[in-house]
C-alpha cells in the first residue's frame, strides 16, 4: 500500500501551504472516501471541523454544506485523476486530500482537515456566541419526550448562541396557521406556560404571553425580534402554533446567520414536540382500546371467585397485546384463558381482540384445552394475525380439578390456603399461529382454599435475568393465609414490584367457591 506523494496542485485552492509551518494547528480531523467520494471513515474531529453529522456518516456522500470547508467535487476528482494532492484553504481551516493506492490500483482518498488557531481566536473575538445548524441535529429531539426536547432546545441556544433562552408552550389546542388564508393576528391566543429556561432568566420578559404574541406576528414577514438583543421565534409544526422560543443577549445584536440558526433549531424542536404528542396520542389510544377490551371478560360460573388486573408498562413502551378471558362451559365448569400477542401498539391490541373472539367460538364446543389450542393454531396460522402465547385452564369445581394446556406460555402458580406458592408443571407447546400443533394436557387437583394465578411474562421477567430465576422469585411470594383473590393479586404485584416492570402485566386469580353443606343438600 502506498499514498501518492504530498504536494500542492496549481490553482487558487492550493495556496497557503508555504505558510503552514507558521500556523499552530489547534485541531485536526481525518476522513477516508471511496472512489465515488462516499465516506469510508471519518473521525469526530473531522466531523466537528467540517460540519458533518458523525452518526450514520459511513456510506453517504460528502454533504454540499461542507464543501466550502473541505473542497469542491472538482478538487476531489482532480486528486483521483492525476494523483496530485490538493489543499483547500479557508480563513479558518485547511484541508488536504491525497490519493491512496494498493498495487497501483486507486482505492480511496484520504483527507486531513486542520482548524487553525488564529482563525478560531479571531472568530471568538468577533462572535462570542457560536453554534452551527449541524449541531442542532445531534442535540435536539433525541427522545420522544416533550419536556426533554424543550430542555435540549434551550441548552443548545444558551450559552451557545445567547445568554438566556426559554420555551413557552400553549396550554390548549394550537391554532392553525395558513399563509394563504386569514390573518393569525386576529385569532385570540390561549394561555401559555414556560416549559424550559436556560441562562440568565432575568434577561427574558416576565410574561410568556407577550413574547408568544410577538413570535406569532413575526410569521407575517417581520424580523423575529422584540428588540436588538431579544429574538422571539414561533414553534410551528405543520401549520400549528405550539408556542414560542425566546433568546436574549447582554451584548451584540443577532445577525442574519444567528436568526437562521435559531429558526432551524426551533423548527427541529417543533417537529420533535409534535412527534412526541402524536406518539402519546397513539399510546393513549392503544391503552384505552386494550383496557376497554379487558374490562369485561366473560363471566365465570358463580361457583368460581375471580379477580383480574392489567398494568400498562411504566417504561414508556406503547401498550402490548396481553389479554385474558373466561368462558362458561357445561356442568358448572369454566375455561380460564391468559394470552400475550407478540408485539406492541394498536395492531397488537386489535389482534388480541380477534384472538378472544375466535377463542370463544372454538371453546363453545366444550373441547379439552389441548384441542382448543390445536384448532386455534390452525385458524391463526391461516390468517395474517401475529403469533401469540396462550394458557388454558379448565376448572371443574365439582371434581375439584384443573386441566392445563399451554401454547408457549409461562406456567401458572397455585397459592395454597397457607399463602405459599407452587408452580404448576404444564407441557409447553409452540405459540399459536405457527401451525405446528403438538399441545398436551396436564391435570391437577385443586384443594379447598387453593387460588390459581395466571399471568403474562411482564410480571416476572426482568432484563438480564434468567427466566428460571424470575419464576423462582414468584414461587417465593408469601401471601397471608385466607387472603381474598383481590388481595392476593395486590400482594403479588407489590412483592414483585410490577409497577416498574419492563413490559405490560396481566393477571387473573381464580378460586373455587365452596358452598355450605346445606346448599348441596
Amino acid at each position: 500500500m502506498s499514498a501518492d506523494s504530498l504536494g500542492e496542485s496549481p490553482g487558487p485552492s492550493s495556496g497557503a501551504s508555504s505558510g503552514a509551518s507558521s500556523e499552530a494547528a489547534d485541531s485536526v480531523g481525518l476522513a477516508v472516501l471511496d472512489t465515488h467520494a462516499r465516506y469510508l471513515f471519518a473521525d469526530r474531529g473531522y466531523c466537528r471541523i467540517a460540519g458533518e453529522v458523525y452518526d450514520g456518516l459511513v456510506g453517504s456522500p460528502v454533504s454540499p454544506r461542507v464543501r466550502p470547508r473541505v473542497g469542491s467535487e472538482l478538487l476531489l476528482a482532480g486528486v483521483l485523476a492525476d494523483g496530485n494532492p490538493r489543499t483547500h484553504v479557508t480563513d479558518a481551516t485547511r484541508c488536504t486530500w491525497q490519493r491512496l493506492t494498493i498495487d497501483k490500483d486507486v482505492v480511496a482518498l484520504t483527507g486531513i482537515i486542520v482548524e487553525t488557531r488564529p482563525a478560531r481566536a479571531a472568530a471568538r473575538e468577533s462572535a462570542p456566541y457560536r453554534v452551527s445548524v449541524a449541531e442542532s441535529s445531534d442535540r435536539i429531539g433525541t427522545t420522544l419526550d416533550e419536556d426533554t426536547t424543550c430542555r435540549e432546545l434551550v441548552s443548545f441556544l444558551s450559552p451557545g448562541l445567547a445568554d438566556a433562552a426559554e420555551v413557552d408552550l400553549l396550554l390548549t389546542s394550537p391554532p392553525t396557521f395558513s399563509p394563504a388564508g386569514g390573518d393569525l393576528r386576529a385569532i385570540p391566543l390561549p394561555g401559555v406556560y414556560r416549559a424550559a429556561v436556560a441562562g440568565h432568566a432575568d434577561l427574558l420578559p416576565q410574561r410568556p404571553a407577550d413574547p408568544l404574541g410577538a413570535a406569532v406576528r413575526s410569521m407575517h414577514g417581520r424580523r423575529p425580534v422584540l428588540d436588538d438583543r431579544v429574538l422571539a421565534v414561533p414553534l410551528l409544526a405543520h401549520g400549528h402554533v405550539l408556542g414560542a422560543v425566546l433568546a436574549a443577549r447582554t451584548h451584540g445584536r443577532f445577525d442574519r446567520d444567528d436568526v437562521l440558526i435559531v429558526q432551524s433549531a426551533v423548527l427541529r424542536a417543533a417537529t420533535a414536540i409534535e412527534h412526541s404528542r402524536l406518539y402519546g396520542q397513539a399510546q393513549r389510544t392503544a391503552v384505552q382500546l386494550q383496557q376497554a377490551l379487558l374490562t369485561e371478560p366473560g363471566r365465570p360460573h358463580p361457583n368460581l371467585q375471580l379477580a383480574t388486573r392489567y398494568l400498562p408498562s411504566g417504561s414508556g413502551t406503547i401498550v402490548g397485546g396481553d389479554w385474558f378471558e373466561t368462558v362458561r362451559l357445561h356442568f358448572g365448569r369454566t375455561l380460564l384463558v391468559m394470552g400475550d400477542v407478540m408485539g406492541h401498539g394498536v395492531e397488537a391490541a386489535v389482534d388480541m381482540s380477534s384472538y378472544r373472539s375466535t377463542l370463544r367460538d372454538v371453546a363453545s364446543a366444550d373441547l379439552p384445552p389441548d384441542r382448543v389450542l390445536r384448532q386455534l393454531d390452525v385458524i391463526i396460522s391461516e390468517s395474517t394475525r401475529r403469533p401469540a402465547t396462550c394458557l388454558l385452564v379448565r376448572v371443574d369445581p365439582v371434581r375439584g380439578t384443573g386441566a392445563f394446556s399451554s401454547a408457549g406460555h409461562l406456567p401458572p402458580a397455585v397459592f395454597g390456603g397457607d399463602g405459599g406458592a407452587d408452580l404448576v408443571r404444564v407441557p409447553v407447546g409452540p405459540p399459536l399461529g405457527t401451525g405446528l400443533g403438538g399441545y398436551e394436557i396436564a391435570t391437577r387437583e385443586l384443594y379447598p382454599g387453593d387460588t390459581l394465578l395466571l399471568f403474562t411474562d411482564g410480571l416476572v421477567e426482568r432484563r438480564g435475568e434468567d427466566i428460571d430465576s424470575s419464576l423462582a422469585r414468584l414461587a417465593r411470594v408469601q401471601a397471608a393465609p385466607g387472603i381474598t383473590v383481590d388481595g392476593l393479586l395486590d400482594e403479588v404485584l407489590g412483592q414483585l414490584d410490577a409497577a416498574h416492570a419492563d413490559d405490560d402485566v396481566a393477571l387473573m386469580a381464580a378460586r373455587i367457591r365452596r358452598r355450605p353443606a346445606s346448599d348441596h343438600h
